[in-house]
């Protein structure tokens, strides 16, 4: 199986589905998200499109950029 091909992590999942939410919540772009955090415009499409990892140190400049807390990234998604 190729890599690209593995089915993501559930916390690749959660950081994708927290983080499309608490940028759509605070009104912003994926290139608004991604300047506050200095991260290109197509890795946060890849981030919230379970594409690609994040290092912890990106998920911190996420949740610095969103002024949360680097847990609210990977909180349990409520059905």
């Amino acid at each position: 199986m190729d890599k690209t091909d593995q089915p993501a992590g559930e916390a690749r999942r959660r950081v994708a589905e927290n983080l499309r939410r608490l940028r759509k919540e605070r009104g912003l772009s994926q290139e608004a998200m991604a300047e506050l955090a200095e991260f290109h415009r197509t890795y946060v499409s890849q981030l919230e499109r379970c594409v690609t990892n994040i290092s912890l140190d990106g998920l911190e400049r996420l949740a610095k950029a969103l002024n949360v807390d680097v847990l609210d990234l990977l909180a349990r998604i409520e059905a």
